[in-house]
Order: C-alpha cells, then sequence, then structure tokens
C-alpha cells in the first residue's frame, strides 16, 4: 500500500473530519489543523502512532504559518494537502457584520494558507494540493451573497494554480472539489433538496483525489445541477 503524508486544514468537523477518517484507516501519516484543541485531541487519539495536530484560525495568519510548519516539520514532507475550512451565512438584509467574517475566511485566510502549502510543494518539486470549494460559487445567491460569491474567488483561484503548475511542469496536481448540499453545519436555510450524506461525500473526493481530477462536482449528481445551473439565463435564474 502506498502510503501518504497528508494535512488537512478544517479537520475537526464535516467533510474535513470525515476526509480524516477516510485517509487515516488506510494507514497514512496526517497532520491535522483546527481551531478546537479538544476535537483535534479526539482524532488523535483514534490514531496516535500517525495523527499530528496543531491548533489554529485560518483567519489568524500567525497562527495558521505556525501550524503548517509545525506539522511539515513533523512530517518531513507532504504528498497531499487538502483545504477545508469555509464558513457562510444566510444574510438577505446584507449585514455586514455578517459577511465579514466569511470574507476573512474564506478569500484572506484561505488565500494566505492555499499560497503557503503551493509553495511548499514548489520547494518539494511536487504535491497534490486541494482545496472543498462549492457548487454554491457558479451563481450569485441573494440569500448567502458573500458565501456565494467568496467560493466563486476560490473557484477562480484554484483556476489560476492550476494553470500555474501545468506551465511550470505538472508535478504540482491541483484539484478543485466542488460540493452541493452536503449534510454538515454548512448546510443553512429551508426547503433544502439533494443533502448528501458526508461519508459518501469524502469517498467520491477520495477517488477523485486518487484520480488526479482537476475539478470535481460531488456528488456525482450534483454536476448535472450545476451544468444547468451555470448555462441558464439570467431571466430565468432571477425568478428562482
Amino acid at each position: 500500500m502506498n502510503r501518504k503524508t497528508i494535512i488537512i486544514i478544517g479537520a475537526t468537523s464535516g467533510i474535513g473530519k470525515a476526509l480524516f477518517e477516510n485517509y487515516a484507516k488506510d494507514g497514512n501519516r496526517h497532520g491535522i489543523v483546527g481551531r478546537r484543541t479538544n476535537l483535534l485531541d479526539e482524532l488523535r487519539c483514534q490514531h496516535p502512532s500517525n495523527t499530528y495536530t496543531a491548533t489554529a484560525d485560518i483567519t489568524k495568519q500567525d497562527e495558521i504559518e505556525q501550524a503548517v510548519q509545525s506539522l511539515h516539520k513533523e512530517l518531513g514532507s507532504i504528498d497531499l494537502a487538502i483545504v477545508c475550512s469555509g464558513t457562510g451565512e444566510i444574510n438577505p438584509s446584507l449585514d455586514y457584520d455578517v459577511e465579514c467574517p466569511t470574507l476573512d475566511t474564506n478569500v484572506t485566510g484561505w488565500t494566505f494558507v492555499v499560497d503557503m502549502l503551493y509553495h511548499i510543494f514548489e520547494q518539494q518539486g511536487h504535491g497534490h494540493l486541494v482545496a472543498i470549494t462549492s457548487a454554491g460559487g457558479l451563481r450569485g445567491e441573494p440569500m448567502a451573497p458573500a458565501y456565494s460569491a467568496t467560493k466563486a474567488y476560490q473557484i477562480n483561484y484554484m483556476e489560476a494554480l492550476r494553470k500555474k503548475a501545468y506551465k511550470a511542469g505538472g508535478n504540482i496536481i491541483v484539484t478543485d472539489v466542488r460540493p452541493g448540499l452536503v449534510d454538515t453545519a454548512m448546510a443553512k436555510g429551508d426547503g433544502l433538496f439533494w443533502v448528501m450524506p458526508v461519508e459518501k461525500v469524502a469517498c467520491q473526493i477520495c477517488t477523485a483525489i486518487r484520480l488526479r481530477k482537476s475539478k470535481v462536482y460531488v456528488t456525482k449528481r450534483w454536476y448535472l445541477l450545476a451544468v444547468i445551473n451555470k448555462n441558464l439565463p439570467f431571466k430565468l435564474y432571477k425568478r428562482m
């Protein structure tokens, strides 16, 4: 079995936690990052021999930089880095105090850690960078403007890094994972449909990573909805 060294940013809940559990059972060595030390400790206790932890908030650059550097030192090298940290709130009233944490997390903090990981891979000469963006980044959503806009930012940023990696020789793999609605705390709102179990989503993400996909919608049924949503004329989209 080809075991890997893996860093997961945002591993204490949701998709990040499910991915950790999938990879840990195969004996991979992990560095996991999250804001809640107690939850990190619980995960480390499940796989104490191959799990290293670091507490950090992605919006605090000093914390996240120190966390990644310490885990990089423990692991020696990094084969795979997965950035799962993200947030978003329902905010139809456009309350800036609600929007601001989404911007800080999904744009400023996210960009800082993604760039840092990409630089590590450049120095190593190889690596696989994965970010959990969202199918929600394909169109603007008035119920959650900052969330949809910041996810659009992430999608375009990952495309830019993918092009950069290709022009540099292709030794760095860049994968953009675009989930639809997943049964986690991030799924907010009324009348949600096609909400996918997080375990199924994590399994499909692991498959996409193994196949070195450049981008993937999870679960697979969300690809069809994404195509329709992306190409729907605005005169129809605005009525939805």
